[in-house]
């Protein structure tokens, strides 16, 4: 599983013309998952992901996560996180985990999530357009 991780002031996904996810003041995660990602993976990558400190506190240290700064989050399905290049320039993405078991784990993921706070989503497997104001710029990669 790997998750890019973007501290943003803003972030919204839109499928034809249509918003169907906005948030502002959280992270924009870009989600893809492998053959071996499970529920148990998924969880400590939410652990991670919340206890994240990226966000600054009164002294403009890099020492609050979403949490404290009671953020929100938007989650975008995002196969092409395993794309492999090694053998020329067109990728591959045999490594990235089938349709139908993805879309299982991304919901697991999104509905584990919702626990702890606010989640936006795109639409798994559509051709979504995601904009983002990227506060830093922040990103940080996380891999189970």
């Amino acid at each position: 599983m790997r998750v890019v991780v973007q501290r943003c002031e803003n972030a919204s996904v839109t499928i034809n013309n249509q918003v169907v996810g906005r948030i502002s003041n959280g992270l924009c995660l870009l989600v893809g998952f492998t053959a071996g990602d499970n529920k148990k993976n998924i969880e400590k990558m939410i652990g991670k992901i919340l206890k994240l400190r990226i966000f600054p506190d009164e002294n403009g240290i890099m020492n609050k996560s979403v949490l404290d700064e009671n953020g929100s989050i938007l989650s975008v399905s995002q196969f092409t996180l395993y794309a492999d290049t090694s053998k020329g320039n067109r990728p591959s993405y045999i490594k990235a985990l089938n349709g139908e078991e993805a879309s299982k784990l991304y919901e697991y993921f999104n509905n584990e999530l919702r626990k702890f706070i606010k989640v936006e989503t795109g639409i798994f497997g559509a051709d979504m357009n995601v904009t983002l104001s990227n506060i830093g710029p922040t990103t940080i990669l996380l891999e189970m």
